[in-house]
């Protein structure tokens, strides 16, 4: 059953981290929400009926010594961790001549190194219960967009992290999913996302003409882990509207 199955998501106070909390503690899994507050899910309210299977952490994904004591304590109060989801990430943009390396530097180290990081901490916790690791990664990871050199780079590389992960960590019964999302209407760029200039480009490029909502990246994560496909491993599965699948 699930609700002996216990998943670490990082980032998940808000927005798509959010989602895939909820969604997972629908499901009946125990749910370790981490984020650098550790106040839990923000930005909803949780439905009562599920709310005691999300348990809040502190942890910060840049700090490896943090997050190794964050796991070790997860471990102890569940007595196992059989997912992770690397959700935890940044987005600074600007012109690429003026871009400051400490900011591009920044980015990587949040969206790559760390969950590479927290991965390798959680490792040894997943190839005793045959886990599965989820990255997040984004529809971005194959476009050119400007002044997101940095971004589309770590993107980028999360995918190939994931893919190398799961060809050497498949001997040990854990699978490497990569989930790419395209466009999503958080409450952080809702806003932006909602003007009509915007739209209009939505309407053009997306067939199904409109942005994601966060609830429906979680559904796919949930997804993912309540089917527990054995076969599913080494993938990016995106999840953009049809966006990169257009001319």
């Amino acid at each position: 059953m699930n609700e002996s199955k216990c998943i670490v998501v990082t980032g998940g106070s808000r927005g798509i981290g959010s989602s895939i909390v909820r969604n997972l503690a629908g499901r009946g899994f125990q749910v370790a929400c981490i984020s650098r507050k550790g106040h839990g899910v923000e930005d909803v309210q949780v439905p009562s009926d599920f709310a005691g299977r999300i348990h809040a952490y502190a942890g910060d994904v840049t700090d490896a010594s943090g997050m190794e004591k964050t796991l070790a304590t997860i471990a102890e109060a569940h007595g196992q961790i059989d997912g992770l989801v690397n959700n935890a990430g940044i987005h600074l943009d600007g012109p690429s001549t003026e871009f400051p390396a400490e900011d591009f530097d920044k980015v990587l180290h949040t969206n790559v190194i760390g969950p590479f990081r927290v991965s390798q901490l959680a490792y040894p916790y997943l190839k005793a219960s045959g886990g599965m690791i989820v990255n997040i990664g984004s529809f971005y990871d194959r476009s050119g967009v400007p002044g997101n050199a940095a971004y589309c780079a770590s993107k980028a590389a999360v995918g190939a992290v994931s893919r190398c992960l799961a060809v050497e960590w498949a001997r040990d019964g854990i699978r490497v999913v990569n989930v790419a999302p395209g466009f999503v209407a958080t409450d952080l760029n809702r806003e932006y996302l909602e003007q009509e200039k915007f739209q209009r480009y939505l309407r053009s490029r997306i067939p199904v003409q409109r942005a994601a909502q966060p609830d429906e990246i979680g559904q796919l994560v949930g997804a993912v882990f309540v089917e527990n496909m054995p076969f599913l491993t080494g993938e990016t599965i995106y999840v953009d509207g049809g966006q990169g699948v257009t001319l």
